[in-house]
């Protein structure tokens, strides 16, 4: 067995010398292993003091499949120290006066820098998810990976889309109060989750959308707002966030402000017919009482466009 560990170890180190050659990141960037400081014995060495509950859950999780080939515990990897690298030294006992040499720990409050916790996961995750990662909003931020992923869980909670929310809105305290005002995309009600729009792990977009522009994001599911209109309304085709909130607000349809007063932040109602123009009117006459209620909408319904030949208006 200790033999069959030992090759697994040399087969594992020689990859990584493998994938640091080809790769285009510098060394610096990469997790360093030290061959001679690794356990004899593996996992079997680390849950003689870790066997704790969230020891057992690793277990039941794709980290801790012995069937995921790719994994910690594939046949060929080093189980505990593929992630928290190479713990020797921590295990065994330290000399009188002397400390325990750390391994990598993770998590938001561990003494291991975000960079060398992210440096670990990105060695093994580099598929098309992770790519944008370098540069991204969470990489700049210094956001550690274990921040919002639970490796030692049955189930990771970002990847589900019910719990997916609290772990962003966990940090993101502005988001969590615009979806908790009455009028608010259903995040809450486990519809949504904040990956349909946002890349977690960074995009090439603003806001590090998923999709290349906010409209391309929006009309994604408001397909019937995607024209293109024989009579278009120009500030829907510049930008839904124009007349909309992402994620909620207190106006009905999501809407920055009720009408006519949005409606009127580019159209005067001076010369509209719904308002009195001259002495032959009545005295004192404001404006038309149809201006209530839908407001403007009660006239132009068709207010993202119309395909109606009659619809310059946008009234059908």
């Amino acid at each position: 067995m200790l033999r069959l560990r030992r090759i697994a170890q040399l087969c594992w180190l020689g990859m990584i010398a493998v994938g640091l050659a080809m790769s285009d990141t510098s060394a610096a960037d990469e997790p360093t292993v030290a061959a001679s400081a690794y356990s004899q014995f593996g996992a079997d060495t680390c849950l003689t003091c870790h066997a704790d509950e969230s020891t057992a859950l690793l277990f039941r999780g794709t980290h801790g499949q012995r069937r995921h080939s790719a994994g910690p515990f594939g046949a060929q990897q080093l189980q505990c120290e593929a992630c928290h690298g190479p713990g020797g030294a921590h295990a065994r006992r330290p000399a009188a006066g002397q400390a325990r040499p750390a391994v990598v720990s993770f998590g938001a409050a561990s003494a291991t820098p975000p960079e060398t916790q992210n440096a670990m996961c990105v060695s093994c995750h580099r598929s098309t998810a992770q790519h944008e990662w370098s540069g991204s909003s969470h990489e700049r931020a210094a956001v550690p990976c274990s921040s919002c992923h639970q490796v030692h869980a049955s189930a990771d909670p970002v990847l589900a889309r019910v719990t997916q929310p609290e772990v962003c809105l966990g940090c993101h305290a502005r988001q969590r109060h615009e979806f908790a005002l009455p009028h608010a995309h259903p995040v809450r009600q486990g519809k949504m989750a904040c990956t349909d729009c946002h890349g977690a792990h960074g995009t090439t977009n603003e806001w590090d959308l998923v999709r290349l522009t906010v409209n391309d994001t929006c009309v994604s599911c408001h397909a019937a707002k995607r024209g293109p209109f024989l009579w278009e309304h120009p500030p829907v085709v510049e930008r839904c966030t124009n007349c909309h909130q992402a994620h909620g607000g207190v106006h009905p349809a999501l809407l920055t402000q009720r009408a006519p007063f949005l409606c009127q932040q580019c159209h005067a109602q001076t010369g509209h017919p719904s308002i009195a123009r001259g002495p032959d009117e009545l005295a004192g006459a404001g404006p038309s009482p149809y201006l209530l209620a839908g407001s403007c909408i009660n006239c132009h319904s068709q207010v993202h466009g119309s395909n109606h030949p009659s619809g310059e208006q946008l009234t059908r």
